[in-house]
């Protein structure tokens, strides 16, 4: 099958990229990683001993990074649709968010326990839609939002990516209403013409 103009344009641009490129040289999962990465050095996000929830786990670059960082004494538990490759020390459920069902089983996996951070890097399929798309990303946004708001113990942490663009004014103030502060943060490894950007709410209200 001949390739698109745009899929060329996405494979040139992966060839070209210096973090899929360092992603492959040290054998992470995803250039992903880098991103959390630089965040957590900026910001400080983990320590030994937390307990974190990571959301749109697959491929698992994110688990990764974090599992070495909350050891020893700490827990990560990943969610994601997608299958991912066990990484020793996480714990993995695959199914669907946005299923009653499945989020009732990551908080029966959870048995109680205070979250310390949730980590989210879902996104939604892209249509092309730009308005759909949009509008699909906020309604996780705020999937994510709410889940950290029954999760989190009080003055824990939400780093969640999320998209410039329609709702994202209203998402921002959502959270300003349940942390005490909210960050927002476009990590090196995020492609400049992307509207992609990480919200972090630091300081879960009681």
């Amino acid at each position: 099958m001949p390739r698109t103009k745009s899929s060329r344009a996405w494979l040139d641009r992966q060839h070209k990229d210096p973090f899929v490129k360092r992603a492959r040289k040290e054998g992470a999962r995803s250039r992903a990683i880098y991103k959390l990465e630089e965040i957590d050095r900026r910001d400080r996000l983990f320590r030994a001993g937390m307990v974190v929830v990571d959301l749109g786990a697959a491929p698992g670059g994110w688990s990764e990074y974090a599992v070495r960082r909350v050891l020893p004494g700490g827990r990560v538990v990943a969610l994601d649709l997608l299958p991912m490759a066990e990484i020793p020390g996480v714990e993995f459920i695959q199914g669907d968010f946005a299923d009653a069902a499945v989020l009732d089983s990551l908080k029966e996996r959870l048995g109680g326990q205070r979250v310390d951070l949730v980590i989210s890097d879902m996104a939604p399929n892209i249509s092309g839609i730009a308005a759909a798309d949009q509008a699909r990303s906020m309604g996780l946004s705020e999937l994510a939002l709410d889940f950290a708001d029954q999760a989190l113990r009080a003055g824990g942490d939400l780093l969640l990516k999320t998209f410039q663009g329609e709702g994202f004014k209203e998402l921002h103030q959502q959270m300003l209403r349940r942390f005490e502060r909210v960050l927002t943060r476009k990590p090196k490894a995020s492609r400049g013409e992307s509207r992609e950007v990480y919200l972090l709410g630091r300081g879960r209200r009681p």
